[in-house]
């Protein structure tokens, strides 16, 4: 855990931040435990907590960067038990609407603006009854990310990737035949197998609720349309085109071989491209996942938001709050691109400084387009 130090803070925060009738108390310690798909996103978090300390005199921010094993269950076994931090890192959806229903954190209506929840751009999967949970930190693009030296060397247009399922197949023909694992990633951890539902079954859906109504059982799984992305999974298989350690290794050790050639393509989100552009810079490729259905949500780019909230056995929930409105703050949405090379969520900030043409088109293509919600 580390204790923030001190920095001036920005006229910007005026916007965001809410008034409350009461005064702080002094010598206060507000906790604050986080995840990022890039760890380097530390800099930005230490950044903030400093700016908000030497905002609060007499308060201290101590921060805790939790293991991607622990993001869930480390979170609702401290709110069981009373204990929570003062503000959670929170994936979306399913992940803490369960904490939701089990009273374990506030919505944030009477916290934070209208506007401002609005503009954080944490999407509709963090409301419920009426209700925000989280406001938005930074956007995951969810995709198909590739090597394009490895894609040249097996005779491939690697600026104009496959959009077709018969395509992309073709293209991992290619590559194994010029000595090369076509496609792959890490499953050991669990997580692969959700990136890989998300981005295939996806196209078999017409719209987001045919997905609910599969998960609550209104939907038949049994139905060849609703299973047939886990056959083309067996067909590169049996094809192949899959790394033979699969199983063994886990998702963001697996990630990282697209850099070495040892993939020629993997599964990836956007928080992790900057890193990888630092090592290969305009050699990473991105693509949608390839169509092999007729689902009017096929084709599309799919991304999600990260985001924060207030759990509701904090004992420093304005003060929690204060800092929520300090992570949309102008100062902070320039501070996570200036120290991070990644973009915020909130709708509010102007990407005109993306200055390299991957990010850009990352930006374009999954964050500034009409998106399918991960």
């Amino acid at each position: 855990m580390r204790a923030a130090g001190a920095l001036g803070i920005g006229a910007g925060l005026a916007r965001a931040v809410p008034a409350f009738g009461s005064p702080f108390l002094q010598n206060t310690t507000l906790r604050w435990w986080w995840w990022a798909d890039e760890p380097g996103f530390s800099a930005w978090i230490d950044d903030v907590a400093a700016r908000f300390t030497a905002q609060h005199s007499g308060t201290s921010v101590e921060t805790l960067q939790m293991d991607v094993s622990a993001v869930i269950t480390q979170f609702t076994t401290a709110a069981a038990a009373g204990e929570p931090p003062d503000v959670q890192f929170l994936w979306n959806g399913l992940y803490h609407m369960e904490n939701v229903w089990l009273g374990y954190l506030d919505p944030l209506n009477d916290y934070l603006p209208a506007d401002v929840l609005r503009d954080s751009n944490a999407t509709a999967m963090s409301i419920y009854d009426g209700g925000q949970y989280r406001v938005g930190w930074y956007p995951v693009p969810l995709l198909f990310e590739y090597n394009k030296d490895v894609w040249d060397q097996a005779g491939l247009d690697a600026d104009n990737p496959p959009a077709t399922w018969d395509a992309w197949m073709g293209a991992c023909e290619a590559l194994k035949t010029a000595g090369f694992v076509p496609f792959g990633g890490g499953a050991s951890d669990g997580y692969w197998g959700e990136w890989y539902l998300t981005l295939m079954l996806t196209q078999a859906l017409n719209d987001g609720g045919e997905a609910i109504d599969l998960f609550i059982g209104e939907r038949d799984f049994r139905e060849p349309r609703y299973w047939e992305f886990w056959a083309k999974l067996e067909e590169m298989v049996k094809a192949g085109y899959l790394n033979d350690d699969i199983l063994s290794i886990d998702l963001f050790s697996a990630v990282n071989k697209v850099l070495t050639g040892e993939l020629a393509t993997t599964l990836n989100v956007g928080a992790v491209l900057p890193a990888h552009i630092a090592q290969i810079g305009d050699r990473v490729g991105m693509m949608i996942a390839p169509v092999y259905s007729d689902g009017a949500m096929g084709g599309k780019p799919i991304s999600d938001t990260q985001g924060f909230g207030i759990p509701s056995g904090s004992r420093n929930k304005e003060l929690a709050a204060e800092l929520l409105a300090l992570t949309q703050a102008p100062e902070s949405l320039d501070a996570m691109w200036n120290l991070t090379r990644y973009f915020p969520a909130n709708k509010t900030w102007d990407p005109s400084p993306i200055d390299d043409p991957t990010l850009r088109q990352l930006y374009d293509g999954w964050v500034g387009a009409e998106t399918t919600l991960w």
